[in-house]
């Protein structure tokens, strides 16, 4: 199954510069993790803003609820799910 995913984050203007870059860290690293494993094939930047758009191939919403829930910065996101059909004019 596949979803457009809307991560818009928010960290906490008070939040201590080492805990935010450690928090940013992992958020990488978990989000490569999944990229490679093909769960996140595609992830698209918000042009001046924190935030992403991202393709998820999951097999299930209860797998997409996981994998967003442990993002590192899952706390701080404001998320939009939006599950896809694949549209009948595609030709691949």
């Amino acid at each position: 199954m596949k979803y457009l995913v809307h991560m818009d984050v928010k960290l906490p203007s008070g939040m201590p510069a080492a805990e935010a870059a450690d928090i940013k860290a992992k958020e990488k690293a978990y989000s490569q993790e999944l990229q490679r494993s093909g769960k996140w094939p595609e992830i698209w930047r918000v042009v001046g803003e924190y935030a992403n758009y991202s393709i998820f191939d999951v097999e299930s919403n209860d797998e997409l609820h996981g994998i967003l829930q442990d993002l590192p910065l899952f706390a701080y996101m404001d998320i939009t799910v939006v599950p896809l059909a694949k549209h009948p004019s595609d030709v691949k």
